[in-house]
């Protein structure tokens, strides 16, 4: 061969490795270990919860009120606010400590047993009611007026009238009451406990509308002199009978939902009662049970409101003839500015 063209064929192989290997160098190659491009940091997130809500401030509803059932009246003849004390009355004070009360209630003139106790049921004066004598006198009728007997009876709940005092007869008509039951003291011992025993059976029985009245104190009053030891002693005797009727109302199931009011007729002097004077006029008057707000009463309170109170506390219409308005400080109301008063003759205190 030719030297010339051996030469040739060499440069040719040359420049042919050459365009090789630059090919080689300027296509990359893949490989394996080749570093991969780093992600994009993210922050993790928690998903938002969504928040619990506040639990509302939520304000207890009211209670409502007990409802008023029945009314039991207690009447202490002839007691003085001031006996209560001195006569160590225990379940009186008891009721007072509960209830609403003021020491300074004020009778009707002639401050009598009869006219006073005619007003007490009748919510009027003793010239509207003209029970104004003193003893039983059937041909004398009964005392005038719509009295809470007849309210009670009327709507069906059961009225019952126990005292001491045969001439309590004329402060209602018979047709008013479901039961009545007296005593007088001939025997003061067989009384005494016939009266308890009255009273303990007609409890037991159940009531709309109860009143008992103990004669013991204005007997001794007027046998002994008004606050002498004998007659404390036998004011304590007649609250302690008080305690007993509470129990049974109470193991009989009809305490819860009775109101409690206790009263006087009148108080007294010496040995004897009637006049227009602090002594005669001044009465207490106590309130307790459902919806009666306790404390001192500051309004002026006389026995003839007694019948309103009992009306608005069962719910019974009122009379266009009362003198008395219901006692509605005791029950944390208003009281009525439009108010009788006094009764004529009565000098207000």
């Amino acid at each position: 061969m030719p030297h010339q063209l051996r030469i040739l064929i060499l440069l040719s192989i040359l420049i042919q490795g050459c365009v090789s290997a630059s090919a080689s160098f300027s296509t990359p190659t893949t490989s394996s270990l080749e570093s991969q491009p780093s992600p994009i940091p993210t922050a993790t997130l928690t998903p938002l919860q969504p928040s619990a809500p506040e639990a509302p401030t939520l304000t207890p509803a009211p209670a409502s009120p007990q409802p008023i059932s029945r009314v039991f009246i207690v009447t202490f003849d002839g007691l003085r606010p001031d006996a209560i004390a001195a006569a160590e009355m225990e379940n009186v004070q008891a009721l007072m400590q509960s209830g609403a009360y003021t020491l300074n209630a004020q009778t009707v003139f002639p401050s009598i047993t009869l006219p006073a106790h005619a007003s007490m049921v009748t919510g009027a004066c003793p010239a509207k009611h003209i029970a104004l004598w003193n003893e039983y006198v059937p041909q004398n009728g009964y005392a005038l007026g719509t009295d809470i007997f007849d309210l009670t009876h009327a709507v069906g709940l059961r009225a019952v009238l126990v005292v001491g005092k045969e001439k309590l007869r004329h402060i209602t008509e018979p047709g008013s009451t479901d039961f009545f039951g007296f005593v007088d003291n001939t025997d003061e011992q067989k009384d005494e406990t016939t009266l308890e025993n009255m009273a303990l059976e007609q409890i037991r029985q159940g009531f709309g509308l109860m009143m008992v009245h103990f004669p013991d104190g204005d007997i001794a009053g007027h046998e002994y002199d008004w606050m002498s030891k004998q007659q404390l002693n036998a004011l304590r005797k007649k609250d302690q009978s008080l305690g007993l009727l509470l129990k049974t109302m109470k193991s009989s199931g009809f305490y819860d939902g009775t109101l409690i009011i206790v009263t006087s007729d009148h108080g007294g002097h010496d040995s004897d009662h009637g006049l227009n004077i602090p002594e005669d006029m001044t009465i207490p008057w106590i309130i307790s049970g459902p919806q009666i707000v306790p404390g001192e009463l500051q309004t002026p309170v006389y026995i003839y409101d007694t019948a309103p109170t009992v009306a608005f506390a069962l719910g019974l219409p009122f009379q266009p003839e009362w003198d008395g308005a219901p006692v509605y400080e005791a029950f944390g109301l208003p009281v009525d500015p439009l108010r009788q008063g006094a009764c004529p003759g009565v000098t207000p205190r």
